[in-house]
């Protein structure tokens, strides 16, 4: 099969995993294809248009198979134990940066959203011979490892995690196959955590009318990888990651769960596991009247790194196509495109809160 969808094929695709008719026809249509609006939508412009620009060439959008595949699952099977991933309340509102460019010659990246914000420092990591200056942790393989650090955490209601006995074994824990090579995924994944390890987190938060601040490094014990000059024995590897008490107390008070198998389909873009985090952390608040989300906002929130000619034009290019994947792995949230912005309806959350 193509891994290219119009409305029509990915509905197809979806029933023939097993998904309700009804409810593939509904992802598909929000995902996949053009809305046509009714009478009462007469002045909201679709989600995802199909007619583009005079000025572009039409394009298909293009739908992963792991996508397809999530999709179809988290329709059909609701979420299990092993499926509950958590985040902090505040990085589903302001995430680390996404990209390199995004650090570009920083040592400190600043993000603010409303009543959070976040500040991440560099930090330095002990090699046996020197403190190594690590950089600011950015993409997806932080967001993963944090997530499932935090997941440990607050199931055995302890600040200490067991990581297994290597990077490998890690890799595995976390459902992440291990490749060697300069650029492998063993490679990034232990230039992320390190750099993750030594960080500076800064969490900024307003609740209940009172202003909170968690300052400090939320790992506070890790040790690098470490080679040893003799080559016959593997490099050290902790067993444990420990977070810091206050971080870890954070952690639990704010905790938000997240849907595993929807994070692991959105890993190839940090932006839409960004979109995904704060849809499912507000949508269940929202009672009463749908609330307006303008593109300012939004930008400012998901894209204070855009910066060129452009950067509204730029933001959105961007930003709907990672909505669209969100969407296909969050069926039950109601976010409609309308003149200015987002329309976002009371929707359940991906996991029950208990």
């Amino acid at each position: 099969m193509s891994d290219l969808f119009d409305e029509d094929e990915y509905a197809a695709a979806l029933k023939a995993k097993g998904l309700d008719p009804a409810q593939a026809a509904e992802i598909a249509r929000r995902t996949a294809g053009r809305r046509k609006p009714g009478k009462e939508q007469a002045a909201t412009a679709d989600l995802f248009p199909t007619t583009p620009p005079a000025t572009t060439t039409p394009k298909r959008e293009t739908i992963a198979p792991t996508l397809l595949d999530a999709a179809a699952t988290i329709g059909t099977d609701a979420p299990s134990g092993s499926d509950i991933a958590y985040l902090h309340a505040i990085l589903c509102q302001v995430g680390l940066p996404r990209g390199p460019k995004a650090i570009e010659g920083l040592t400190v990246f600043e993000r603010m959203c409303g009543g959070a914000a976040l500040r991440v420092t560099a930090g330095a990591l002990w090699d046996g011979e020197n403190l190594v200056q690590q950089p600011i942790p950015y993409g997806a393989n932080p967001r993963l490892v944090l997530a499932w650090l935090n997941t440990q955490a607050v199931r055995t209601r302890s600040p200490v995690i067991p990581v297994g006995d290597s990077a490998a074994e890690f890799l595995r824990m976390l459902g992440k196959e291990s490749t060697g090579g300069r650029n492998g995924t063993l490679t990034s994944f232990k230039k992320q955590i390190q750099a993750l390890s030594a960080c500076h987190m800064t969490l900024g938060f307003n609740a209940a009318g009172r202003a909170y601040t968690y300052n400090g490094q939320p790992v506070k014990q890790f040790e690098a990888w470490i080679q040893p000059k003799d080559s016959m024995q593997r490099a050290l590897w902790p067993g444990v990651v420990t977070f810091s008490e206050d971080y870890y107390k954070s952690l639990i008070e704010h905790a938000v769960p997240q849907d595993v198998r929807a994070m692991y389909a959105l890993k190839g873009s940090a932006l839409a596991m960004d979109i995904y985090a704060m849809l499912s952390e507000r949508l269940h608040r929202i009672s009463g009247r749908p609330v307006t989300l303008h593109w300012k906002a939004l930008r400012d929130q998901f894209g204070q790194e855009y910066r060129g000619a452009d950067p509204d034009k730029d933001f959105k290019a961007a930003f709907l196509p990672a909505l669209k994947k969100v969407l296909a792995v969050y069926p039950k949230a109601k976010v409609e495109r309308v003149t200015g912005g987002l329309l976002l309806f009371p929707s359940p959350p991906p996991i029950q809160y208990k």
